[in-house]
């Protein structure tokens, strides 16, 4: 097929606060996944394999980290002389300065590159979504029904109550749409991929800019207004899809990694690419038990590691114990430690003979080496065990 002129703007700029203390000194997209992934790696690879190659990165909170991580875009061969990876952090000066207050209002700030790219279609994403999708499918859609706005969708099996809920008839035409409502109708929900008619989304922001001013998340202004006055249509997406935006996604999601329920991060046909660090192979020591568990680059096991996802160069001393557990770069559990379902801050150190976390609970510790929050484990989220 014909590629229509693309312009992509994965959106990185949200400082991720149901996250706590993980998002304290990192923006979301740069949160580990897998060990050795990024969030961010999941939006640029998808990209790389659907061919898509002007792609905008619409940052905000600490954008350093993630600029520093991006490389420029070479490790999703962004790197380039026409198209690649364009940095969008918010500036001073002309049209649309300053912070955006919400995901839409982060498009109006962006309308001057928008146009000046003049696209076909403007594909917008998030950046902290856990699935593999080829997007040349959603387009195709978007082509032949003609469409100003697709909606990628997907059936949630949670309550739908934390997205934007869509309701849609036999032809696959969106005929409603609510952002989080207390009372959702239906479990079919935005993926927060969204392929918009560039003109048409150009007139929209500039209307809505001049009715309500700043345009806050897609769910307040614009998408309802696309749906009350244009054509709207939906791509579902049949697939693992994971919104990792809290402690109990981000936990639940890594679990899933482990237990080979999750998504896919190195299908031969679609491996997931990564800037990643070069570090020598895990070192597992004598002594050490290992089971079910994912172990990254240049990490030490030494103790005893179950279900759980040691990250680079970590380490896990002799009598210490991690069970269903993640721990994040550098993180060090001391002799005498009890990890279970804990989720380990980047660069902490937990000493102490003693058991943090428990099996009702997820326990994140900070970069301090002290536990930093406990939310109860929603029992919807409860992973089967495996046989």
């Amino acid at each position: 097929m014909r590629i229509p002129r693309t312009l992509a703007l994965v959106l990185a700029g949200g400082q991720g606060s149901r996250l706590g203390c993980l998002t304290d000194a990192r923006p979301k997209p740069t949160l580990p996944m897998g060990g050795t992934y990024r969030l961010i790696d999941i939006a640029l690879s998808n990209l790389a394999h659907s061919h898509i190659s002007h792609v905008g990165l619409v940052q905000q909170y600490l954008p350093h980290p993630l600029n520093e991580y991006v490389s420029g875009g070479r490790p999703w061969d962004l790197d380039r002389n026409h198209g690649g990876l364009l940095a969008l952090p918010p500036f001073q000066g002309g049209h649309g300065e300053g912070f955006a207050e919400g995901n839409a209002d982060a498009l109006h700030r962006q309308r001057e590159i928008i146009a000046a790219h003049d696209p076909e279609i403007v594909l917008v994403m998030s950046a902290d979504h856990l699935y593999t999708m080829n997007f040349l499918d959603a387009i195709t859609t978007h082509l032949d029904r003609d469409a100003d706005l697709t909606i990628v969708t997907t059936q949630v099996d949670e309550s739908a109550a934390r997205y934007g809920v869509v309701t849609t008839d036999n032809a696959g035409s969106v005929t409603g749409f609510e952002y989080k409502p207390d009372e959702p109708t239906s479990n079919l929900v935005t993926t927060e991929v969204f392929l918009y008619r560039t003109q048409a989304l150009l007139e929209a922001l500039d209307t809505l800019h001049a009715e309500h001013g700043d345009l806050g998340d897609y769910g307040d202004h614009l998408v309802p207004w696309f749906v009350d006055h244009h054509t709207v249509v939906e791509h579902r997406h049949t697939t693992y899809w994971m919104d990792v935006g809290t402690i109990q996604s981000y936990w639940t999601a890594n679990m899933q990694l482990v237990d080979g329920n999750g998504v896919s991060l190195d299908h031969p046909a679609w491996p997931i690419y990564s800037a990643q660090p070069q570090l020598s192979p895990a070192r597992v020591e004598a002594g050490a038990s290992v089971q079910e568990s994912l172990l990254s680059t240049g990490c030490t096991v030494a103790g005893t590691v179950e279900r759980s996802i040691i990250g680079t160069g970590a380490v896990v001393a002799a009598g210490a114990s991690v069970e269903r557990s993640v721990l994040l770069d550098g993180a060090r559990v001391g002799p005498g430690a009890t990890l279970v379902n804990c989720i380990v801050d980047a660069g902490a150190e937990v000493t102490g003979g003693s058991q943090r976390g428990s099996t009702d609970a997820i326990t994140v510790i900070g970069a301090d080496g002290l536990v930093a929050q406990r939310e109860a484990l929603d029992p919807d989220a409860v992973l089967p065990e495996t046989p």
